[in-house]
């Protein structure tokens, strides 16, 4: 198994947590370490020097499949133990989970990769509901509140207070680990906020490992996005990223495939004909970036002042953190990320495929009183060759209701959004003989 993700959103700490308790020997090797230093796994070329190299450095009698674990992080160091996975999965001596910072990046660029052999899971910092977890809130309490999205219904108003300021924090905290940590040991967010602006600036660094030819550019289009996001069209505007004219999507393709493949932005492609699977109609020239934090989009945009979200200051547009919140629910739910842009229409907000239906669902993110005001939304629901019938409308409102084809619900309820494309078993019936 490789585990993907950004940095600093857990993935060693899972793996070691999990590795411990399930397997007697857990052997964990850190190969970005060993890279600038002794290189022990430098050499290796075969599965047998690894086998000999593990047994040198775990200095004690390994077992077998069934009750070891090698945890290989930072693989990305050394490509070539990626492509060796496929020989190790074949021979099944042990068991094998890597990770890494850079592993997406690292996977785009290295043409073997036994993909067959391996499982690859996506990793992101915790969702709405994993941060209600972390903060004492119990899984049934939550079953509750999911069976009345389902059922189309409304929370009580003393419910529904309590749940909308625990998703303001979780505005204002997000879903890193640490921020999240730090948060649960005193509330002070001097403390989180500290958190955010060390990993924001890791993330700033990390993009200088990638080559003189697009650190810059990368940076640069990484210190754009919330500014990007504060404008009324969202979307990137190449001639701002070096501000020059004449620039296009494929002047920049890398560093947008850098930052999406890193995890730490998230991509939203443009569709302007929706029709069912989403993914036949997308186009890559007209993008949106968001981060993969809202913790880290409130620190940028309103720093210590935490009342920008606490308090409903009219001065103080949300419509940004919202929708990057839902991005980051989305992604985390494994959706593919699209929004609809049409210029006699109008823009809105995302774009899902709702395999239940096998029709596109609109969904659009408000954060002010005037959540009914949806123009381009219903312009598309009016369109008739588009064939879609139904759209969500998140919003601050407590109640659940439906009007000319739009669910207006509560924001929160959008952590329950799954997609049902990712089910762990789907069975077909049983064939009838001829």
């Amino acid at each position: 198994m490789l585990v993907n993700g950004a940095r600093q959103i857990g993935k060693s700490f899972l793996v070691r947590y999990v590795g411990k308790r399930l397997f007697k020997h857990f052997v964990e090797i850190n190969l970005k370490e060993d890279k600038e230093g002794d290189q022990v796994f430098a050499g290796v070329k075969t599965t047998n020097d690894l086998y000999m190299r593990l047994g040198n450095y775990y200095a004690k009698p390994l077992g077998d499949k069934k009750d070891t674990l090698i945890f290989l992080d930072e693989i990305q160091s050394y490509p070539h133990l990626m492509t060796m996975l496929k020989f190790l999965n074949q021979e099944g001596k042990y068991r094998f989970i890597a990770s890494g910072s850079q592993l997406g990046v690292a996977l785009s660029e290295t043409p073997s990769v036994p993909i067959g052999s391996i499982t690859v899971e996506q990793m992101y910092p915790l969702d709405f509901e994993e941060f209600l977890w972390a903060t004492g809130v119990s899984k049934e309490w939550i079953g509750h509140v999911r069976g009345l999205f389902e059922r189309e219904e409304s929370l009580d108003e003393s419910t529904h207070d309590i749940l909308m300021k625990r998703f303001q924090y979780y505005l204002l905290v997000g879903g890193l680990p640490e921020a999240v940590n730090k948060y649960l040991e005193d509330r002070n967010m001097v403390r989180v906020r500290g958190v955010h602006k060390t990993i924001h600036e890791l993330y700033r660094i990390d993009a200088s490992q990638y080559g003189d030819e697009h650190k810059l550019k990368i940076r640069r289009i990484y210190d754009l996005i919330p500014s990007n996001l504060e404008n009324k069209k969202k979307r990137i505007f190449y001639n701002k990223i070096e501000n020059k004219t004449g620039k296009h999507f494929a002047d920049y393709a890398d560093e947008f495939e850098y930052l999406t493949n890193s995890g730490v932005a998230l991509e939203v492609l443009a569709i302007s004909n929706p029709h069912f699977p989403l993914a036949e109609s997308q186009q890559k020239k007209l993008i949106k970036l968001y981060l993969n934090d809202v913790g880290l989009l409130t620190h940028l945009l309103y720093g210590l002042n935490v009342n920008a979200v606490l308090q409903d200051i009219r001065s103080i547009n949300l419509g940004t953190v919202y929708e990057s919140v839902v991005a980051q629910e989305l992604a985390a739910h494994q959706f593919k990320l699209h929004y609809y842009d049409n210029k006699q229409k109008g823009e809105v907000d995302f774009l899902i495929d709702d395999y239940d239906t096998l029709q596109v669902l609109p969904l659009e993110i408000k954060s002010g009183k005037d959540y009914t005001e949806h123009s381009a939304l219903t312009k598309f629901l009016e369109t008739p060759e588009y064939g879609i019938t139904r759209a969500i409308v998140f919003s601050n409102e407590r109640q659940v209701y439906k009007k000319k084809g739009v669910t207006y619900m509560p924001v929160y309820y959008c952590m329950f959004l799954q997609n049902h494309a990712q089910k762990d078993a789907v069975i077909l019936p049983a064939l009838e003989m001829v």
